[in-house]
């Protein structure tokens, strides 16, 4: 027992000796591979980062099994340096193969840099939201419809990723759809995954347009599974629904030409060329509330001598109802939205009578 831990104290403390020194250096294949190996040990993190790792391990393993063979002349050091050198290729092949699967067309992941990048969304997880429609990217030609109002079926939620969509109703221009906004998110919103309608506008193609688009079952499913898709999808439509509204306000006038909120109260808009609002009715009630109330009791006693021009108060003036101003006085079109004017209040006071819409709402 004492002799083996002689010969242990030894090994560990004392070591052998060497017996000679070589005095010529190793070649330059030696020296090559240490280089590499030191560049593959400064490497970082992250996809890129294992890449630069694994490739100048594999190169510098690759140069040991080289000068193992010529110069050093040892099986072990040979073995040793050909499996490091299959275990960094082996790794490079299986990180070139993760990122060919992970890999989507030009459309989509120009779609996930410009939508889903900026909100921080997983790979993974937006893979999942194209993977609901398919992979799938549609076309429209020039002045082709995507809906047709009163008859396309509200089936689908779509997304437009190049080109402009025009939307209209009855013939009257509303607003456009550009890229990367959703052509139906109105429609999505307004019915309930059990419910049926159909569109209330007709959304044409001004230009060459591609989109994807959803089926709305496979949709449903989707966002019923999945609780970060839902809320991803609600914030998505909620920003997209409130741009098409501030779209509309742009188109919305006052008399005088001020651009009012859609928010406010009491507030209706004709689109077109509107008639005039006097008529016969109107005329006639002008007429008598410009004629002064005679009393009863003046019937009943003697006329009396009528008092100087200067001592008689004068009629107070009739407010007569100002005219809806022509359309084509607002904008270009004749679909300019106009705000004709607002319920008379207590105090035969309207919205007309303050100088903002902030005053009004105090």
């Amino acid at each position: 027992m004492s002799a083996n831990s002689h010969a242990m104290s030894q090994l560990l403390w004392q070591g052998p000796m060497c017996v000679g020194w070589k005095r010529d250096l190793e070649g330059a294949v030696y020296h090559l591979a240490n280089c590499l190996l030191l560049l593959g040990f400064m490497g970082g993190s992250g996809v890129y980062g294992c890449f630069y790792l694994f490739g100048f391990l594999g190169t510098g393993y690759v140069c040991c099994v080289m000068w193992g063979w010529f110069d050093a002349c040892g099986l072990d050091i040979i073995l040793w340096s050909f499996l490091l050198a299959m275990a960094c290729l082996l790794q490079l092949a299986y990180l070139i193969y993760r990122l060919r699967s992970n890999t989507l067309p030009e459309e989509f992941e120009v779609l996930y840099k410009t939508l889903c990048l900026p909100l921080q969304v997983p790979l993974q997880v937006y893979k999942e939201i194209v993977h609901c429609c398919e992979e799938q990217i549609l076309t429209l030609a020039t002045e082709q419809t995507y809906a047709v109002e009163g008859e396309t079926p509200i089936n689908r939620l779509s997304l437009l990723l190049s080109g402009r969509v025009r939307v209209s109703q009855d013939g009257q221009f509303l607003h456009y759809i550009f890229p990367y906004q959703f052509m139906d998110s109105p429609e999505w919103e307004s019915l309930q995954p059990s419910e049926e309608g159909v569109f209330q506008v007709t959304l044409t193609a001004e230009t060459p347009c591609s989109y994807i688009s959803w089926p709305r079952k496979s949709l449903h499913l989707l966002l019923t599974k999945e609780r970060y898709i839902s809320h991803l999808f609600s914030a998505l439509l909620g920003y997209d629904i409130s741009e098409k509204l501030y779209a509309l306000n742009d188109k919305l006038f006052a008399k005088f030409g001020l651009c009012f909120d859609i928010r406010l109260p009491s507030l209706y808009h004709v689109l077109g060329p509107a008639a005039s609002d006097t008529g016969p009715e109107s005329e006639k009630d002008d007429e008598e509330a410009r004629e002064p109330a005679i009393p009863t009791s003046a019937q009943q006693t003697p006329p009396r001598s009528p008092l100087p021009a200067s001592a008689s108060p004068p009629a107070p003036p009739s407010r007569a109802r100002m005219s809806r101003p022509d359309s084509g006085l607002l904008g270009e079109d004749s679909t300019s939205l106009v705000l004709e004017d607002f319920e008379e209040v207590s105090g035969s006071e309207s919205f007309m009578d303050y100088r903002s819409d902030g005053e009004y709402m105090r």
